[in-house]
């Protein structure tokens, strides 16, 4: 039993950024109920490195396991009869559509309350309800344009740089998943629910908050490093270093204890820990020493001294480090049509109540019978719901 058991959630989200954050809630413990058009969550029929396995996205799987789906047509007066029903028996509402498409369905936050008054509504959105952008698409890849997030990136002669996975869609869900936990909680003493507004704009933007607060009281721009140090805002030892077999990053460190450690007579003196106007010179002295050694030689030496070190690793190499296996962060569960699938595991850990995965990624509409069982409806409506395709079944849509 997680900390959030008992909680139901109609999960309306698709893509990346909702269903990161209901699949965080799901591992708590929460029941999902994952509602889908006909042709399923985009994420379905979309996938990073256009990767699928026996014809399920790798996408779709990696964010959506502990739920279970009912496919609505939203379009049909009984899909809206179902949804309603849903979310009368539901805790929280979550979607992640454009402004307004919730509302011309008859099922914005106002409606709802008439018919469940302590649900939670947690709408998330590109920009938020209202401004020059608010009917924008939201997309990461956009978001980190427009945050200045791509200029902080990279190196000096560089243009601008993304960075190399889904930075705002991540933050986004995480900032959906407070929100919503707040609201659970305010709910506790008022007894009634509320409206929850998140948006990929300024979820972002707190991630930035460091380098904001710089230049909005400063107005210095930053300027990227021209060696492989680690920002625009931090200077040597800070960066990523070659060695004779591979590469390790430095952290906080005095530059004069690292310069005897490699035998840097140079910058014996230097006792900066942050030295922005010489980091490209101090970086080039620092790298010529490191590459006389490996990575294996180097850790030991570094971690002996309380260096902050470590090594930059590939996926092959991060998969099988002790730490994460010891974390038991990737794990393995049985999919019905992929078969055995390896995953990342839920992050958060509880002394007395339990954070599991406890059921794979599910097909579309996997559970649309069932719900509407729970939900109360009798064989016949079933029956009209499935023939009129207000309602679609996986089985019987694949037949």
């Amino acid at each position: 039993m997680g900390p959030l058991s008992g909680i139901k959630i109609a999960d309306f989200t698709q893509l990346y950024q909702g269903p990161l954050a209901t699949q965080v809630l799901s591992d708590m413990g929460a029941e999902i109920i994952k509602i889908e058009p006909p042709k399923g969550d985009f994420f379905r029929n979309w996938a990073i490195g256009d990767k699928y396995i026996n014809g399920e996205s790798i996408s779709f799987m990696s964010v959506n396991r502990n739920k279970r789906s009912i496919v609505l047509d939203l379009k049909q007066e009984n899909g809206i009869k179902v949804a309603k029903e849903i979310i009368k028996n539901s805790d929280v509402v979550i979607e992640n559509f454009r402004p307004g498409v919730m509302q011309r369905l008859g099922l914005g936050f106002e409606k709802l309350q008439e018919i469940n008054p302590r649900v939670i509504y947690c709408a998330s959105s590109g920009y938020g309800t209202s401004g020059p952008y608010f009917d924008y698409p939201g997309q990461d890849l956009l978001i980190q344009a427009i945050t200045g997030t791509m200029w902080l990136n990279g190196r000096l002669e560089d243009p601008p740089v993304a960075v190399g996975f889904g930075l705002a869609d991540v933050t986004g869900g995480l900032h959906i998943v407070m929100g919503t936990l707040a609201a659970i909680i305010e709910r506790q003493t008022s007894g009634q629910g509320q409206r929850v507004d998140v948006n990929l704009l300024n979820s972002q933007l707190t991630m930035l908050t460091h380098e904001v607060t710089y230049f909005a009281n400063t107005r210095e721009r930053p300027v990227r490093p021209k060696a492989n140090s680690t920002g625009a805002y931090t200077g040597a030892p800070l960066g990523i270093y070659q060695t004779k077999d591979g590469f390790i990053v430095i952290a906080m460190m005095s530059i004069s204890k690292l310069a005897k450690l490699v035998d840097a007579p140079n910058l014996f003196d230097n006792n900066s820990t942050n030295d922005i106007p010489c980091r490209g010179e101090i970086h080039a002295e620092l790298e010529s020493k490191f590459k006389m050694k490996s990575v294996e030689e180097w850790l030991p030496i570094l971690r002996a001294a309380d260096v902050w070190c470590a090594q930059v690793k590939t996926f092959e190499q991060m998969i099988e480090d002790e730490q994460v296996l010891w974390n038991k962060m990737i794990r393995t569960i049985d999919h019905p049509v992929v078969g055995p699938l390896s995953i990342v595991g839920p992050s958060i850990l509880f002394s007395r109540t339990s954070s599991e995965v406890r059921m794979p990624p599910p097909l579309l509409g996997q559970h649309s019978k069932e719900i509407l069982s729970e939900l109360g409806f009798n064989n016949g409506q079933i029956t009209n719901f499935l023939q009129s395709k207000s309602v679609i079944n996986y089985h019987e849509k694949s037949a």
